[in-house]
């Protein structure tokens, strides 16, 4: 899979773990994963991250996920994107991080590749149905 040769991209927390974990789609997200220059990656993602890395993989996994995760640009929850996801969130009935990382991929014009469900369909976002393990 290409990821977005003109633009910024996000992978939600779904995406990441699946990688890591080397899960059945995780070579749909090597793409934008293997382009640092244009990955943007919240933060809430990278706590959403190493919490199910530490959880099935251990502490050095967990880490070595989070280092990989620094090599795209970090954007942190700043008080006026924490309000436009809550706006996002309750519009959209989603929850806090999907809010979050929503308000991110708008904010910065990145196409978000995901396996949650909660965003097929919307605009700019690239949504992979996951698959049975």
């Amino acid at each position: 899979m290409i990821a977005d040769v003109n633009g910024l991209n996000i992978v939600d927390s779904s995406g990441w773990i699946e990688y890591f974990t080397d899960g059945p789609n995780a070579g749909r997200f090597a793409g934008p994963l293997s382009d640092p220059d244009r990955l943007v990656v919240p933060t809430v993602t990278v706590h959403e991250v190493f919490k199910v890395v530490l959880r099935r993989r251990g502490e050095n996994d967990a880490l070595r996920a989070a280092a990989a995760m620094s090599h795209g640009r970090e954007i942190p929850l700043t008080n006026a994107l924490a309000l436009e996801a809550a706006r996002l969130a309750h519009r959209m009935n989603l929850a806090m991080a999907d809010g979050i990382i929503l308000a991110t991929a708008r904010l910065t014009a990145a196409k978000l590749w995901t396996q949650d469900a909660d965003f097929e369909g919307l605009a700019n976002v690239r949504y992979i149905p996951r698959l049975p393990e």
